[in-house]
């Protein structure tokens, strides 16, 4: 061996040994405590569909008999099996539909074909007058008598929708809360009169009245031009006397234009624009017209009341023809006023003035119902600081009473009962001691009194009525309870009986972990954050976990997850070796108004002081979450948070995942923008913008955007690319093609576990 060889050596047994001594022992760390290791990866990918149909008897799908005392539903249990059910109301009785054992014997005698009874060959059922039971099989329509226990071949089952009453009233929301009533629809639109004399027509851009018996035609107005037009389309006066024309002048003409490299159809690009108006461009600006038929003129009406709006709507034409009203929402969002005009002199009112020195939250928390009959209006409002519901007396303005009162909040409304004068309504916050953000529903009278809270249970609940609506199905859960099903009686919320109870052994024995519900006080020291803590399925407490949160600080709702589901994608990012947290701090909605007001002109905040205040208050009782390495990722609001975390609080957050964020708020959507950064735009946009601030950058960052994002201009990340380069930042980005606003799909979710796995955990990721 020469001398040259036995240096090589020496310097790779050198090498060798350094590796074992500072290196290795780092890797084998990580794979030791199954912290993204090849079976991480594999067991992430597999999670899903580990806790798929792993739960039973977690819904109840009712099929109600003819009087609505009673209801059959059918269960479905692991591989196969099958129950069939029937619940008494009256009774307070749950019991099986038939004996499932004798029905089986009975059937496989007749068919001669084997029959399990936990198996039955059937899914739907009818039952007869006479109490026997039809159902379908090999077939053939049969039917049992439960008395005798014989089987006959009887008539086919009807069809599968006409099984039970017409669908029952449902407060389900198919995972997110329920619409419930919006409001009520305007008065009706057309060119016709309601007493058919006559008809408007907009010609030119200008109202032309035609006498339909004469054919003679009245030009009533002359101002109309291609860019201030009479719409078509009038809001007449029940007497024909009247009718209310709108006018809109255009706003900006804003486009947004995209390239999409790479079309299915061609080779070369595409160009692709989108109207799209930003923060501060001019909007639409409508207003009413009101003429008369007597006179053929117009009856001149003072804008002063409305005289910047970023809309008018909800025109509403009064029964007796006196007034007509609408709803004025004020550039800026800080005026909300429902509009009264006098039909015979144009005179206008402030029926209902609603201002605010921060903003009004009109897109998630209006609501008007009007009573023609007794001149009332009710009303939502945050001006007690929680938002409520108000009864109007809509000929003065005031306020005959405050309907609902307290602590808590109305989340939305179900249904108006005016003849007995009941509202039915959601709330939130209204059980002392439970999760805030849990939706109960409730009744109460117009006049604020009995309310009766129809689902106590401690969890978020949907609820679905009996056709006649004497009774309920009551679904409630929480992360971390499975759903209980009960019966309640509509007319006190009394407890009739638990129908079924969700069923999740199957799931734990998979080493599933619920998430945990983690509160802790945010930055007033007073107000409760809620979040959740979510772990993987090999959670040792022994060893030390990096730290993600998953974010989205939108200021137009709340977002932690409150309902229960088998599987959360934050599970499956857990399972590579993190912690995963979700909260709501302040500045989100769903709480009260000074809880909401932390983000007027304030998006940067995002309740990261109460974040972060969370994390260490979870660390403090968890010593296993390691807050020096903690990472955050979002996307859309999210997207904009996720890195603003690097930017304004990077002693803290370390690695970041942005995908498809609205980096900049004059770059926006303008609704949404205005309503919380406010109008005119000052200075603060500019002041919170990501790209102004990008030399602040620290830690690692993951920039993501899909290059067709008709939500948020991709250019808004292109911007902060732009900002960092220039500020000669290290950072990653992933453009993909073809894809709308989140549309990353499996491989930007695959590079962002690589990208949490490769700088928190400090080893390279097996993802492939």
């Amino acid at each position: 061996m020469n001398r040259r060889i036995a240096d090589q050596l020496n310097r790779s047994s050198l090498y060798f040994v350094i590796y074992l001594l500072i290196l290795a022992p780092a890797v084998f760390d990580a794979e030791a405590r199954g912290q993204g290791t090849i079976a991480d990866y594999d067991r992430a990918d597999r999670l899903a569909e580990t806790a798929r149909g792993k739960v039973f008897r977690d819904r109840v799908t009712p099929h109600w008999f003819a009087g609505n005392d009673r209801f059959w539903y059918r269960v479905d249990l692991a591989e196969g099996v099958k129950e069939f059910l029937v619940v008494d109301a009256i009774k307070k009785e749950r019991s099986p539909a038939f004996d499932h054992f004798a029905l089986a014997q009975t059937l496989a005698k007749e068919s001669a074909k084997s029959i399990d009874p936990k198996k039955l060959p059937f899914d739907r059922i009818a039952f007869d007058d006479d109490g026997s039971i039809r159902f379908e099989f090999d077939g053939k329509a049969w039917k049992y008598d439960r008395t005798k226990n014989t089987i006959t071949t009887g008539e086919k089952l009807p069809a599968a929708d006409l099984l039970s009453e017409p669908p029952a009233e449902s407060g389900r929301g198919r995972g997110r809360e329920p619409r419930g009533l919006r409001e009520q629809p305007d008065s009706p639109r057309g060119a016709d009169s309601p007493d058919g004399a006559w008809t408007v027509k907009i010609q030119d851009n200008n109202v032309l009245l035609i006498d339909k018996k004469s054919k003679a035609e009245t030009k009533l107005t002359s101002e109309g031009t291609d860019s201030d037009a009479y719409e078509s389309g009038v809001y007449w006066f029940p007497d024909s006397s009247r009718f209310v024309a709108i006018r809109t002048a255009k706003g900006d003409d804003r486009k947004v234009h995209l390239v999409q490299s790479s079309p299915a159809d061609r080779l070369q690009p595409k160009l692709l624009s989108y109207d799209y108006l930003k923060p501060g461009d001019r909007v639409p600006i409508s207003k009413p017209h009101l003429f008369e038929i007597a006179t053929k003129k117009e009856i001149p009406i003072a804008d002063t009341l409305f005289s910047n709006p970023y809309e008018i709507n909800h025109i509403r034409i009064r029964k007796d023809g006196g007034e007509f009203t609408f709803v004025y929402n004020g550039r800026g969002h800080q005026v909300l006023r429902v509009v009264g005009v006098d039909a015979r002199t144009g005179a206008t009112r402030a029926v209902i003035d609603e201002t605010s020195k921060t903003f009004i939250d009109y897109a998630h928390k209006q609501f008007a119902y009007y009573f023609d009959d007794t001149n009332e209006i009710i009303w939502m409002s945050e001006r007690d600081g929680w938002n409520h519901l108000y009864l109007i007396d809509r000929t003065t303005g005031y306020v005959k009473n405050q309907i609902t009162r307290g602590e808590w909040i109305v989340r939305g409304i179900d249904k108006i009962d005016e003849a007995r004068r009941e509202i039915w309504f959601r709330a939130g916050g209204l059980v002392a001691g439970q999760d805030p953000y849990y939706i109960h529903y409730c009744r109460i009278a117009f006049d604020g009194s009995g309310l009766v809270d129809l689902t106590p249970g401690d969890g978020t609940h949907e609820i679905t009525y009996s056709p006649d609506r004497r009774y309920y199905l009551d679904r409630y859960s929480r992360v971390d309870l499975p759903p209980v099903v009960d019966l309640r009686r509509t007319d006190d919320g009394a407890l009739l009986i638990e129908v079924e109870r969700g069923d999740w052994s199957a799931l734990l024995a998979t080493s599933w972990r619920a998430p945990e519900r983690f509160v802790s006080k945010g930055r007033d020291g007073v107000v409760d954050i809620y979040g959740v803590i979510i772990r993987p399925t090999n959670f040792d407490p022994s060893h030390k976990y990096p730290v993600i949160e998953s974010i989205y600080a939108g200021p137009q709702g709340s977002f932690v997850p409150k309902r229960f589901a088998p599987y959360l994608p934050m599970q499956s990012l857990a399972e590579l070796g993190f912690i995963v947290v979700q909260i709501d701090g302040m500045g989100t909605s769903n709480r009260s108004k000074a809880f909401h007001d932390v983000c007027c002109k304030n998006l940067a905040d995002a309740g990261f002081p109460d974040r972060i205040l969370w994390l260490k208050a979870a660390a403090a009782k968890y010593p296993y979450l390691d807050l020096t390495r903690v990472g955050i990722y979002g996307g859309s609001a999210g997207g904009q948070n996720s890195l603003g975390a690097l930017l304004w609080h990077g002693d803290f957050y370390k690695v970041a995942v942005s995908d498809c964020g609205c980096h900049d708020n004059r770059m926006d959507k303008i609704w949404w923008n205005e309503l919380w950064m406010g109008w005119p735009i000052g200075p603060h946009y500019a002041e919170q913008s990501n790209v102004v601030v990008a030399h602040k950058l620290t830690g690692k960052l993951l920039l993501m955007v899909g290059e067709l994002d008709h939500n948020v201009d991709p250019a808004s990340t292109m911007q902060v690319v732009n900002a960092l380069i220039k500020a000669d930042k290290d950072f990653d980005l992933l453009v993909v093609p073809g894809v709308d606003h989140g549309g990353g799909g499996k491989y930007a979710e695959r590079r962002r576990r690589d990208f949490f796995v490769r700088h928190l955990l400090k080893v390279e990721p097996r993802s492939r």
